[in-house]
């Protein structure tokens, strides 16, 4: 590190302090403060410690004020502005109220946490990182961010059809899927009782749809009360596709609990969209009853398209996957010997010597073990006021385990427009909304806990997670050559014999989980870990005591993973 002058033909110098490093076998310098407003005494003075000389009495030379971790802020924050997020999120807004916003879904990246923690994060007395003075934030309350949390849900709309203006155009394929999330707390109307995903029954719950691209990039998320139907959201998804983003057709693609006939005849046949989806079992078993589907034809393939009565105007593709045929044997067989052991249960209770079940408590415990594991439907069960008998339905197993592995998709768009094989993998692309939501739920984002009392800010909350989860899903893509994720996809896809059978990860990423090091040697992380290790490269406020007044900004020597992250997100470390 060393200060040098740069002439000026026609201004003073440039006084700048630099340090001097090597890539490879060139030595190249990079600036790292200006100091031409500094008088020459000081700058002086800054020469003698760079040139490790003794101080002078009464002098000590460069004070270390503060230490923050920024990596991982250059990291996010330069993502944001380098794809004119930050310019999208808050256009026309205040400049205090524009760099809240910013930097509230910065933060729900690097570090998800409540809104008061988020506030001392910012803060300038309390930054746990240097998002908030790289803001110029300077104090940061909770209320303010509430308030700025009521102004992002204000212009939801407004961010919403923007992303959509990015990433959706007439023709192209949209996802959609729902989830639901548990509620802490009892007075938000949001908060209901209903189907949880994540097995927490005995909690309210909350449940969100999520509009994705093709490619699994988050546009729109709609907030529903904990008891809400599947099918019944589709409706509202159609007309934000047809009345706010002024898309006049597009492709919805959707799992079979969502896009149901009902919801096919009411929905999107009158707003002119076409459809991806699934068939239902019993649908699957009402084509093999009527002779449209030929088991046997599948022997010696995996995929063929049909078409059926029941279905006009519709193409039906018939895929089995064997592997997915032998998971769901093993499946049921493990449900049926433990539905069988927990019988075994209730009847040693019957026979017991002290109070042994009688009766009605009878038919209450065999309810609540076949409630449990949802096999009532394979067993045939006797009840009398002493005792019970319980046996499997052989031949209706049978026959259900004939279809095993099979599945039924279903599209109206032309063989033309979409072939069998593409109509399979878009329908499979649902996946990267689930994707999405592990991502918002459980790993990075943390949606959860949900405290909020009120409906709007519980929205308002499920809004800042998706769009931080935008902002992770253009990291992720940039940094794939140093994750965990495939970023060779081109050859993962090439080494798929068929779309029926499962995804194949490609040779590079393969070898990147293997030996946990990328090509050049670095070592592989998850976003998470990165974020972790980015943020060890921090900003630093240095002074000299004469004039501690007078701060400047040191930042250490990036590692080879930092700079390498740096490079693939194209932002600069000093951000």
């Amino acid at each position: 590190m060393y200060v040098t002058r740069i002439p000026n033909r026609n201004s003073p110098p440039a006084i700048l302090l630099r340090e001097g490093y090597r890539v490879g076998d060139k030595v190249k310098t990079r600036t790292l403060a200006n100091l031409s407003h500094w008088p020459a005494a000081k700058i002086e003075a800054l020469c003698r410690v760079l040139r490790d000389e003794v101080p002078e009495p009464g002098e000590r030379g460069l004070t270390m004020l503060r230490s923050l971790p920024h990596g991982h802020v250059a990291a996010a924050l330069g993502t944001a502005r380098r794809i004119g997020f930050d310019r999208l999120l808050a256009a026309k807004a205040p400049a205090r109220l524009a760099h809240l916003v910013l930097a509230l879904v910065v933060a729900r990246v690097i570090e998800p946490s409540s809104k008061l923690a988020t506030a001392r994060q910012l803060d300038a007395a309390t930054a746990s990182s240097s998002l908030g003075p790289v803001l110029g934030l300077d104090a940061v309350s909770e209320k303010e961010l509430y308030a700025t949390l009521d102004w992002l849900l204000a212009n939801q709309g407004r961010i919403e059809k923007a992303l959509a203006q990015r990433h959706l155009k007439d023709g192209m394929l949209v996802m959609y899927d729902l989830t639901s999330t548990w509620f802490e707390g009892r007075t938000c109307p949001l908060a209901q009782r209903g189907h949880s995903r994540d097995h927490k029954s005995g909690k309210l719950q909350i449940e969100f749809g999520l509009l994705c691209s093709a490619d699994g990039c988050p546009v729109a998320v709609e907030v529903f009360e904990g008891n809400t139907g599947d099918p019944t959201t589709v409706k509202t998804q159609i007309d934000k596709l047809k009345e706010r983003f002024d898309l006049r057709h597009v492709v919805m693609v959707g799992d079979r609990g969502m896009i149901t006939s009902a919801q096919i005849e009411k929905v999107l046949k009158p707003a002119g969209l076409d459809w991806i989806t699934a068939l239902r079992n019993g649908q699957i078993q009402a084509l093999v009853d009527a002779g449209s589907v030929q088991l046997s034809l599948f022997d010696e393939r995996d995929m063929a398209e049909i078409s059926s009565p029941e279905f006009p105007g519709e193409r039906l593709v018939v895929c089995r996957n064997p592997l997915l045929a032998e998971e769901r044997t093993r499946k049921r067989q493990d449900l049926l010997a433990a539905t069988e052991r927990e019988l075994a249960k209730v009847d040693a209770a019957t026979k017991r010597k002290r109070k042994p079940l009688r009766g009605q408590e009878i038919g209450l415990a065999l309810g609540k073990v076949l409630d449990r594991y949802k096999m009532a439907k394979h067993f045939e069960v006797t009840i009398t006021n002493a005792d019970f008998a319980a046996a499997r339905k052989t031949e209706q197993i049978d026959e259900e385990a004939k279809l095993d592995g099979f599945y039924v998709v279903r599209t109206s768009v032309p063989v033309d427009t979409l072939s069998a094989a593409q109509s399979v993998g878009a329908y499979k692309g649902l996946a990267h909304v689930e994707r999405a939501f592990r991502s918002i739920k459980t790993v990075d984002i943390l949606v959860r806990p949900i405290h909020h009392r009120l409906a709007d800010r519980v929205r308002a909350h499920v809004l800042l997670c998706m769009l931080a989860y935008y902002l992770e899903w253009h990291m992720r893509r940039a940094l794939a050559p140093i994750l965990f994720d495939d970023h060779d996809r081109a050859d993962a896809q090439a080494q798929r014999q068929s779309i029926v059978a499962p995804a194949k990860r490609s040779t590079a990423a393969r070898d990147k989980i293997a030996t946990k090091r990328t090509t050049d040697g670095l070592p592989v992380h998850s976003f998470h870990t990165l974020l972790a290790d980015l943020a060890t490269f921090t900003r630093n406020t240095m002074a000299l005591n004469q004039a501690p007044e007078a701060t400047f900004f040191l930042y250490p020597v990036p590692t080879a993973i930092q700079s390498k992250a740096f490079q693939l997100l194209e932002v600069p470390a000093r951000a």
